[in-house]
């Protein structure tokens, strides 16, 4: 599944082609994704201006002039493609492009028109149309923890969080009430990167090492931003490209692999914790 560094790198890739346009000669291929779409869905967008942008964990948000913010999860193979070209009329009876494209509309800008298509082949993936004001309360985001790479999130919330907390720091991290939008790999590589056994309680990591841990957290997540995400299976980003923090992993799918830190000679081990896959190195993660 897109974690944050993905979804970011979307969003980037959108910005440029759909802030201030004006969408137009919607359509909608099928009646559903994981969930129905909106009553009314192509109506309620065609003509609206997206005003901006934002991501909020793995959502991407995009605030119309209609008053309703266009809210789209990714799911596992969700994504936006930009065809690049400049077209005139948009015929409404064009077959899509792709047998896997379900949603595609123009996007009108400062006299340039972009075909936009949203395709999502195991439709694992969701839209929802929701009043702008009441968009924080809304069960997808209310109870949502700080954003990983915004001011709230720090050394001294992770120890407010984990206060008394005997389950392993790792399955934490992946808490969503703690912090919105970390998810599997990137908790590893933090983890990895802090030299913090994903087996240590979260209650019993001092303050100063999750402040550590806070930093090391973003600095992981901008790295993977600025190489444009990581390609897992079937994500690609908004332009069709393929991300590469894939190949600078320490410890992500390494299992068995002799450890990247200076000096070390441990192996990269694999276990499970809550379901997932915990990549990590037993000689510089110790408990």
């Amino acid at each position: 599944m897109p974690e944050l560094p993905e979804v970011e790198t979307v969003r980037r890739g959108l910005q440029p082609v759909m802030e201030g346009a004006r969408l137009s000669r919607v359509r909608q291929n099928r009646p559903d994704l994981r969930f129905p779409f909106p009553e009314r869905f192509t109506e309620r967008l065609d003509g609206a201006t997206v005003e901006r942008i934002d991501r909020r964990a793995k959502y991407l948000l995009m605030q119309l002039s209609t008053g309703e913010t266009w809210v789209t999860h990714l799911g596992m193979t969700g994504r936006f493609t930009l065809d690049g070209e400049q077209v005139g009329e948009f015929e409404e009876n064009a077959p899509a492009t792709g047998k896997h494209e379900h949603v595609s509309f123009c996007a009108v800008k400062a006299g340039t028109t972009t075909r936009v298509g949203f395709a999502d082949a195991r439709r694992f993936g969701f839209m929802g149309l929701i009043p702008t004001d009441a968009v924080e309360a809304h069960p997808w985001f209310a109870g949502l923890g700080p954003e990983p790479l915004g001011n709230g999130f720090s050394g001294a919330h992770l120890a407010e969080a984990f206060a008394g907390k005997k389950q392993n720091i790792k399955v934490s991290l992946l808490d969503q009430r703690i912090v919105a939008g970390l998810g599997n790999i990137y908790v590893c590589e933090a983890l990895y990167r802090a030299r913090i056994s994903p087996l240590t309680m979260a209650g019993k990591v001092s303050k100063p090492r999750l402040e550590t841990l806070a930093a090391v957290v973003r600095d992981v997540l901008n790295d993977a931003i600025a190489a444009g995400g990581s390609t897992l299976r079937d994500f690609a980003n908004a332009d069709g490209g393929q991300g590469y923090f894939q190949h600078r992993f320490d410890v992500y799918g390494r299992e068995g692999k002799p450890c990247l830190g200076d000096g070390c000679t441990g192996v990269v081990k694999r276990i499970v914790q809550g379901g997932r896959s915990t990549f990590y190195c037993p000689s510089c993660q110790k408990r």
